[in-house]
């Protein structure tokens, strides 16, 4: 199978992508938004401190209820009750004159 010049020259610049870690990816949005969304993907593929700080603030308002799995049982583990000896010892059982 001949591959075409353009083919390989995709093939290699989206390898040089991911070798930065980076992907490419299509969007669909308002036309007057074009400009706002490409400086949002630039500055957050400095991936820098502030980059961490502008996705923890987006996600925090895209998804505002998006919480990791596992969090009400991380919260009873760290729980300090959970620690606590609820054993009680055994009793015989008191006669009853009826």
């Amino acid at each position: 199978m001949v591959t075409t010049a353009q083919a390989r020259a995709l093939t290699n610049y989206r390898k040089r992508l991911s070798k930065r870690g980076l992907a490419r990816f299509e969007v669909l949005g308002l036309d007057s938004d074009r400009e706002l969304v490409r400086a949002f993907a630039r500055r957050l593929a400095e991936n820098d401190s502030e980059a961490a700080e502008i996705r923890a603030s987006v996600r925090t308002k895209v998804a505002p209820d998006a919480r990791p799995k596992g969090g009400i049982l991380a919260m009873l583990r760290s729980w300090p009750l959970a620690d606590l000896d609820l054993s009680r010892p055994v009793v015989k059982p008191r006669e009853i004159d009826l």
